[in-house]
């Protein structure tokens, strides 16, 4: 057992120390200096071919070095089996744009050099779609003429159909998880109407992530002209909420808005948390989004991801297709598109990594949520019961502590992610005090241990933030159910995790068939239909979640 690993050895590139030549010149003293000279140079000759391919190789090395090691990470000379790779595409595929100042924020094109190559081939028309929105972006983003004059309209309090500039703006809900798949959700939204997505950042936020969009801003600024948009409650009762208005009939999702006999609100409030009711849930039928295109300010609380849902809205289906022509990838696209964390937390990340999980021979993330007191002995049981029946960790040698000899045996490294330091100290020591049966050495590491969840506090998210990024970067996953973290994590990585439920009394975790996320509270009618449904039966390609079975959420 290694608790922990010093930072990697540094290159060294070995020198001639002479020998060799003294040797030469004293055995030829006797040697007139010309045939000395003519010897010389045909050593030298000899030697400068040697001596470049030499530097070729090591400039070949150091330049497929992660982008951590040139600035980032103190550990600043490192390689071993999992840096040295091929080339990776920093712009992978085409999702990132190319005009960002890459030392602006080193996390955006140096994640592709941490993360294993994606087997999920980006579309060129989602690539295309984004250049398209980055500009919109730029054009009506903060500061822009169109968006004060769309400001103007909104301090009129009055509605007076689409603009030239319409937009989308997230408020906060939740913690960090829910907060990153809900802006996602939001994101495509707006992708799909031709809407700009703003964001008002609540203090806890602020620092978290670079802009995604090239030359603009993604954050609502502090004088947008409706107050206190953090505050929940107020805006549960707002008198724009869409589905009161449609519960006291002031709207109607068939109504012509032109026509409208008053005159209508500047703005719409979506109440898409996870208590809205039925009226709030129309906001997925089709007529309701024909309706929604005639306002152009749209205020949108989630602590959901939706995404799922959007694929049931006729209007969007085509669109979707062609955007993700792998269903199952949307939030692995998009995260990572979206999700660069400042330099700061890249700091976090790489530096972490650099320490503890580079030099690993593999790495499994083990990502431990519980939402209600539990026994650490009896819940660690099920995990590693898990663990062991999936070949992630090998079992113990309770009977010969002794481990063979071998020396410089790369760890298997285990990255536990959890509130609770408990988790990580018995699994520590465990693997500490025995043997594994199969003679692997296992390093188990805990970045933090926070005890309880603290959205509210910039530096609790900042942690949290880091360690979604570092579980992203394992070669497997378990996670808890129902996580938002988790979910983060499976996506951004790439990976199919095995979730800690137990599908039948034999299994002891599942190994989840797709890397999306799962909507937790979907709406249960059919606007089609007009009637209550299964809504994970309506499509073959929307089932229910397998760790939380009144969801929904993307299949193959």
């Amino acid at each position: 057992m290694q608790q922990q690993t010093s930072p990697l050895s540094g290159l060294r590139e070995t020198k001639d120390e002479g020998s060799g030549g003294a040797h030469l010149t004293a055995g030829l003293g006797v040697v007139r200096p010309l045939v000395v000279l003519a010897l010389f140079t045909l050593v030298l000759l000899l030697t400068l071919p040697s001596a470049a391919h030499r530097r070729l190789s090591l400039d070949l090395l150091l330049s497929h070095r992660p982008a951590a090691s040139q600035g980032v990470s103190n550990s600043s000379c490192s390689a071993n089996s999992s840096t040295i790779e091929h080339p990776k595409d920093k712009l992978l595929g085409g999702l990132l744009s190319h005009v960002f100042d890459e030392a602006s924020c080193p996390s955006r094109y140096q994640s592709a050099l941490y993360w294993k190559v994606s087997n999920h081939t980006t579309s060129a028309y989602l690539v295309e779609k984004l250049r398209r929105y980055e500009a919109l972006h730029k054009k009506c983003g903060p500061d822009t003429e169109v968006y004060k004059k769309a400001v103007e309209q909104l301090k009129s309090n009055r509605s007076t159909g689409p603009m030239e500039c319409n937009y989308v703006v997230w408020m906060a809900s939740d913690g960090l998880g829910n907060r990153i798949l809900s802006i996602t959700s939001a994101f495509l939204y707006a992708l799909l109407n031709n809407k700009v997505l703003l964001l008002d950042l609540p203090e806890d936020m602020k620092g978290l992530f670079c802009e995604p969009f090239p030359n603009t801003t993604w954050v609502l600024p502090s004088d947008f002209p409706i107050n206190n948009l953090k505050w929940v409650w107020r805006f549960e009762k707002d008198p724009y909420r869409y589905g009161d208005m449609l519960k006291k009939k002031v709207l109607s999702n068939d109504m012509n808005p032109a026509n409208a006999s008053f005159p209508l609100p500047a703005y719409l409030y979506l109440h898409l948390v996870h208590s809205n009711d039925d009226f709030d849930k129309m906001f997925y039928c089709q007529e309701s989004q024909l309706l929604l295109q005639n306002f152009p300010w749209l205020l949108l609380r989630s602590n959901q991801y939706f995404v799922p849902a959007l694929f049931l809205i006729p209007e969007f289906v085509k669109e979707l297709s062609l955007l993700f022509p792998e269903r199952t990838t949307v939030f692995h696209h998009l995260g990572r598109y979206l999700f660069h964390p400042s330099n700061s937390v890249w700091g976090y990340v790489t530096r972490y990594y650099e320490a503890y999980l580079a030099n690993a021979k593999e790495s499994l993330g083990m990502q431990i949520r519980t939402f209600a007191k539990v026994d650490v002995d009896s819940h660690l049981s099920s995990i590693m019961g898990c663990a062991r029946s999936e070949k992630l960790l090998p079992d113990v040698d309770l009977k010969d502590p002794a481990l063979p000899t071998v020396i410089g045996v790369k760890p298997k490294a285990v990255l536990v992610t959890s509130l609770n330091s408990g988790y990580f100290e018995k699994l520590r020591d465990m693997y500490y005090e025995h043997a594994t049966t199969t003679g692997e050495v296992i390093g188990i590491y805990q970045p933090s241990h926070e005890e309880q969840q603290h959205t509210e506090k910039l530096s609790h998210n900042m942690k949290a933030l880091a360690e979604m990024y570092l579980l992203s970067l394992t070669d497997s996953l378990m996670t808890s159910p129902y996580s938002t973290f988790g979910y983060v994590a499976q996506g951004l990585g790439g990976l199919n995790p095995w979730i800690l439920v137990r599908p039948d009394k034999k299994k002891l975790c599942l190994h989840s068939m797709t890397m999306e996320p799962c909507f937790h509270f979907p709406p249960s009618y059919d606007c089609n239909a007009h009637k209550k449904v299964d809504i994970g039966s309506v499509v073959p390609y929307l089932r229910h979640c397998e760790d939380f079975p009144k969801g929904i959420k993307l299949f193959y």
